[in-house]
């Protein structure tokens, strides 16, 4: 197990570099903001039958315990509202069924489920379920929250350590959980995120106190590498000057598919001083930088400056731009950083190149106005798929930007 806890140092060096490479990237940059045609798959109705999602009262305020996750062409989607996970396929057949027997009872996929029969109907006694993932295998891994009387305190960093990840094989049978150190091990703190690699390596992203925590392990469930990640720690290229005026936000932290390397999103922020009075007024954006760690040696790479969204609001006769900077939402077997954000007319993702020479921005159409909750993947090639809760049903979509980013690698 290799775990690191050292202070990163950034020079003046550092500094040179990052600009360099934002004014390279800049330009590359382009206004123009096309857009890319959706494909609505499948809706799904709410109820309790097998092949429907449970989310009780959406007039309620509340946590909604949905996620999905899309894996060639299947899509699988953990209700914890009804203790049930769904594997479907494009034309939202259900193919599979995890469930807890309490909830859904005798469903009809379970009658099928014979020796030559294409779907299963697997029964496991699922608590809260969080995020799922799937690897090349069809292994499929889901979180859950243990029983109270499993649960665990970490005094010393005040954390609930609450969660296992649970392992099925391809067949549905259940393997084990994992824990921190491996299989049985100590529950992990709130999962924020799963992630499977072309290795068939898992990679858990946890959120603390002090900031997030990378827990990944190899394809038979040991543990490779523990990495944790704080403001103090991760690169600054602001340390040396104004350290007591600048703000580091870890946004998000997702791991290559295919090397031991891990990407780490980071916003700074900055003071703002009022000019008449001399005194703190807010905090300003100022920048991102997508910072590459290698995990084998604990050293960062060059980083990369992703350009913010510049969102319009017109103020009277005046219309000012706001920067704002893009969630982070996975990486391509190629290497191509996907970034998205919320916009009036849906989302605008931005793909950047490894090199960050190109720049892609597309827009997806959505109508916020009809949605009540969303949760949107990235699959290894590049399409972009979501999971739209609305009023009267559920709907999922998805981009084919897989065949935008093959078009400019084939050029």
């Amino acid at each position: 197990m290799l775990v690191f806890m050292k202070r990163l140092s950034c020079n003046f060096f550092f500094l040179c570099t990052v600009i360099c490479l934002s004014l390279l990237i800049s330009c590359h940059r382009s206004n123009v903001v096309a857009s890319v045609n959706d494909d609505k798959l499948f809706t799904l109705k709410y109820g309790n039958f097998e092949d429907e999602l449970n989310l009780f009262n959406l007039s309620q305020a509340g946590t909604i315990n949905t996620y999905m996750t899309m894996r060639d062409g299947f899509f699988y989607i953990a209700n914890g509202e009804s203790k049930k996970i769904m594997e479907l396929n494009s034309y939202g057949d259900l193919l599979s069924l995890y469930y807890n027997e309490d909830l859904t009872r005798n469903p009809s996929l379970a009658q099928d489920n014979g020796e030559n029969s294409t779907k299963k109907a697997v029964v496991y006694p699922f608590n809260t379920l969080g995020p799922i993932a799937v690897d090349s295998k069809k292994h499929l891994y889901a979180v859950d929250t243990l029983p109270l009387e499993r649960q665990e305190r970490d005094l010393d960093k005040r954390l609930l350590l609450s969660h296992a990840v649970l392992r099925f094989d391809s067949n549905g049978t259940f393997i084990d959980y994992l824990g921190q150190q491996g299989p049985g091990g100590t529950p992990f703190p709130f999962i924020k995120n799963m992630y499977t690699t072309m290795l068939n390596e898992l990679v858990v992203v946890c959120t603390t106190n002090e900031g997030p925590v990378v827990y990944w392990f190899g394809e038979n469930g040991f543990l490779l590498y523990t990495v944790p990640f704080t403001a103090e720690t991760v690169p600054n290229p602001y340390k040396d000057s104004v350290e007591d005026s600048v703000y580091i936000s870890i946004e998000n932290v997702v791991p290559d598919l295919v090397s031991h390397k891990l990407y780490v999103k980071i916003d700074y922020f900055a003071n703002t001083l009022d000019p008449a009075l001399k005194v703190q007024s807010g905090v300003d954006y100022q920048h991102t930088l997508l910072c590459p760690l290698d995990v084998t040696t604990g050293h960062y790479e060059t980083p990369l400056e992703i350009p913010p969204y510049e969102a319009s609001v017109a103020e009277g006769l005046s219309n000012e731009v706001y920067l704002l900077p893009y969630d982070f939402l996975g990486v391509t077997e190629s290497g191509w950083f996907f970034f998205y954000t919320p916009t009036e007319k849906g989302f605008q993702v931005q793909m950047v190149q490894p090199n960050g020479q190109r720049i892609l921005k597309r827009g997806l159409s959505a109508k916020h106005s009809d949605i009540l909750y969303y949760a949107i993947s990235l699959d290894e090639e590049g399409i972009i798929s979501a999971l739209f809760i609305k009023n009267e049903r559920a709907e999922v979509d998805w981009w084919r930007t897989d065949s935008l980013v093959a078009s400019f690698m084939n050029n």
